[in-house]
């Protein structure tokens, strides 16, 4: 069975919160190995004195890392749920697109393409349908 234009936007658009999910995952892993390095190097330069703010910058890309990964393994979820054509990644894609509004520019064009896609009435007939 041919896929509808509709269907083919929600594709597109699984494929850019895959990559968009992606390229987040891929930040936390190089901000983490960054963030466990810089500590490191400035703990054994200043010795004792450099312990607190070695521990205070490990402690920064901690929650650094968190923030990164909170928002980008649902994006991962969604790119998935979409691609299958799952009922509640439509819900989850629109939550989402709010969020990624701030994240600028690319966050932002995939938003606004996803309210596109995500709001209209032919896709939400698309998540009713039964799946095959």
């Amino acid at each position: 069975m041919a896929m509808t234009p509709m269907e083919t936007h929600v594709r597109v658009l699984a494929w850019f919160n895959l990559v968009l999910g992606g390229l987040g995952v891929l930040a936390a892993a190089a901000t983490f190995a960054g963030g466990s390095i810089i500590p490191a190097i400035v703990a054994a330069a200043a010795g004792e004195a450099g312990f607190l703010p070695a521990s205070i910058l490990q402690a920064i890309v901690t929650v650094i890392v968190i923030v990164i990964l909170v928002l980008s393994l649902p994006t991962l979820i969604l790119g998935f749920g979409l691609y299958n054509l799952r009922p509640w990644a439509r819900i989850l894609g629109i939550v989402l697109a709010a969020i990624h509004l701030l994240n600028v520019p690319l966050g932002t064009i995939i938003s606004v393409y996803a309210f596109w896609v995500l709001l209209n009435p032919q896709t939400e007939a698309l998540f009713r349908r039964p799946q095959s």
